[in-house]
């Protein structure tokens, strides 16, 4: 569903995209509580992929122990890998992995990826994609905790300068390193991008 343009949505709860794994530095796993603690002081709902485990775990149960809500949506086939959760606000089960997306996209206001594998990559080149199409003007940010997505930020520069990306694309991602300076750059965020265009070569 297309939105008005200029329209953004007050935030009220968050999507945190994130690994199911903990990673082996504790800086990462730090952020994640810090992340969960910081939604919980400040309102804001949690809405995320309901595992147990990993970084996924780490901040929901920040959330929970905080004082906050956390919704999770998970596929039944992924109970026995992933873990759910059973000490969430809510616990969605979904028939597949395009489900959940859906599910955790209409559940959110704004955006933020931790970092995290190919999941979280999908994720979060999936929302962006329909922010550039239009879909949807929701904030979107990178939780670049210890330069994490440093080559990420510098492939997206080398798209736009090979003409690749446009550059008001690129701002579709802002980033912050610390939890409360991205959540603060959320809130502020103003969409630049209209619905994309394809450019045609004239010949």
């Amino acid at each position: 569903m297309r939105v008005a343009w200029g329209f953004v949505p007050t935030i009220e709860r968050i999507c945190v995209y994130c690994a199911s794994s903990p990673g082996t530095n504790p800086t990462i796993r730090s952020a994640a509580r810090a992340l969960g603690e910081l939604l919980a002081a400040e309102g804001l709902g949690l809405v995320y992929g309901g595992s147990s485990v990993g970084l996924m775990g780490l901040i929901a149960d920040a959330v929970m122990a905080a004082g906050g809500t956390a919704v999770g949506v998970i596929p039944t086939r992924l109970f026995s890998t992933e873990i759910p959760h059973r000490g969430l606000t809510e616990l969605v089960p979904v028939g597949s992995m395009h489900e959940r997306k859906t599910k955790m996209f209409e559940l959110a206001d704004a955006f933020i990826a931790m970092p995290g594998g190919f999941g979280t990559l999908e994720e979060l080149a999936e929302v962006t994609t329909w922010a550039q199409l239009g879909i949807h003007q929701k904030p979107i940010g990178l939780l670049n905790v210890a330069g994490y997505y440093d080559p990420l930020l510098a492939w997206l520069d080398h798209a736009v300068a090979e003409g690749l990306l446009r550059g008001e694309n690129r701002s579709l991602l802002v980033h912050h390193d610390e939890p409360a300076a991205l959540l603060q750059a959320l809130r502020s965020y103003v969409p630049k991008v209209r619905p994309k265009w394809i450019e045609l070569e004239q010949t």
